[in-house]
């Protein structure tokens, strides 16, 4: 089980206004919306670690890079992929 997910917003999908917007996020081509409310300042090319449907923070691309990795390493992406074990 992971907490969150790296992946790369590619592009802003919706917006209300400036803080409640969702986002379509690049996990190495699993592509998802995400809700961006919570990065307000985040644009497209940013990195944001993303949590149940929700980017949480802005980090940057050598970190998200490894922890991706790292997760894809553990056998995490399943989930995101929306493949699960019987």
């Amino acid at each position: 089980m992971c907490l969150s997910i790296p992946g790369k917003l590619i592009e802003v999908t919706a917006k209300l206004d400036d803080t409640f917007r969702i986002g379509k996020v690049d996990f190495d081509g699993i592509k998802k919306e995400v809700n961006l409310a919570m990065v307000p300042d985040a644009n497209v090319g940013d990195y944001v670690l993303v949590h149940v449907g929700a980017a949480i923070s802005i980090i940057d691309e050598e970190e998200a890079k490894k922890t991706f990795e790292l997760i894809k390493k553990m056998g995490e992406l399943d989930e995101l992929e929306g493949k699960t074990d019987p």
